[in-house]
């Protein structure tokens, strides 16, 4: 068995080199709402460089200067910007990029395998995106390790002290044939994980991540969890998230003690001709010294960004318009990955 203490997974708030993400383009699934999508990332952009480093993936040069007129036009830091020309199917950094670990002796990169969650997308491109990065420089020379089971950065939450929290719906489509042991070892060979927390409930009409545990629940570092809650009785959500309320409180610490929870209000429904589009307030993405939190044009907005902000004390937090990202059943946290400071040293 791997020695679990080697390596672990670092919690999002602790240090950061940098983030990854990749810039939409008129061959990925943004292809309708191109310009829409693009406030959001040249608003991300102007946030995350006012904290780190931004590397952002781009399919081409000419796409790389839209990008980078488009974010210079913002006000973004472009000493703080780093290009990457890869091919890639769609922009879920959070899913296709590398879940990096750190230990005494530097970083582990792992690099899962991506089905396009479970086989409903095309993901061939977005699969060998790690190996392209290692190819073109970018993390080169860091021990790398490629895993043949399916699993997404979005379905793992981490306390940086040895606990995983995830979803039973998510990690079930993805791997049908294995019981709830099975993958639970894996999951804690593979991440040098002490044990791993299951929620049988929470979803999210509009998600088609099969219930990604960061659109639902997240470790705070005030040593709590920040869930989406749903108070609104005649909404189809309120059963199944009070549910998973009750289970989040069920759970304890490692030190056995029930974890501060922290609920975040519930957005008012936001349909896309007719379709329920997922807006979650736990999908917030922690960078060095701020906390990013996704906005949708709804009057909570300010109330979410209040809650995630005291779980998260200290930190700046910078509310950033995401509406445009879940006519694509994603938000904030989906569209990027964070690079552990280790990383760069």
């Amino acid at each position: 068995m791997t020695d679990r203490t080697s390596y672990r997974l670092p919690a999002e708030w602790e240090p950061q080199a940098g983030v990854l993400i990749a810039w939409p383009h008129a061959d990925t699934d943004w292809a309708d709402r191109l310009d829409a999508v693009e406030t959001t990332y040249v608003a991300l952009a102007a946030a995350v460089t006012r904290f780190e480093p931004l590397h952002i993936i781009v399919a081409d040069a000419a796409l790389r200067e839209r990008a980078r007129l488009a974010i210079t036009e913002a006000g973004a830091d472009l000493s703080r910007v780093h290009f990457i020309e890869l091919p890639y199917d769609d922009t879920w950094l959070r899913d296709s990029g590398p879940i990096t670990l750190t230990g005494p002796d530097g970083v582990l990169l792992n690099d899962y395998r991506f089905t396009g969650w479970g086989g409903k997308f095309g993901a061939e491109q977005d699969d060998a995106l790690i190996s392209g990065l290692l190819e073109r420089g970018v993390l080169s020379g860091l021990p790398h390790k490629r895993i043949d089971w399916a699993l997404e950065g979005g379905g793992i939450e981490s306390d940086g002290r040895g606990t995983i929290l995830t979803t039973w719906k998510c990690l079930n489509q993805r791997h049908p044939e294995l019981s709830r042991e099975t993958m639970t070892e894996t999951l804690a060979t593979t991440l040098h994980a002490d044990r791993v927390l299951w929620l049988d409930h929470g979803y999210l009409e509009g998600d088609d991540t099969d219930a990604h545990i960061d659109t639902l629940a997240r470790f705070s570092e005030d040593g709590g969890i920040v869930y989406q809650a749903c108070d609104d009785e005649s909404d189809p959500h309120f059963a199944e998230l009070g549910q998973m309320g009750s289970e989040l409180a069920a759970l304890r610490s490692p030190e056995g003690k029930p974890y501060p929870l922290h609920p975040l209000p519930w957005a008012e429904p936001i349909l896309d001709e007719g379709r329920r589009l997922a807006a979650s307030y736990a999908n917030y993405l922690i960078v060095n010294g701020a906390v990013l939190v996704p906005a949708y044009g709804d009057e909570k907005d300010a109330e979410a960004a209040r809650i995630i902000g005291l779980a998260h004390p200290g930190r700046e937090v910078v509310q950033v318009p995401c509406r445009p990202l879940i006519w694509q059943n994603g938000s904030l946290h989906c569209i990027t990955m964070q690079l552990p400071a280790a990383i760069a040293q």
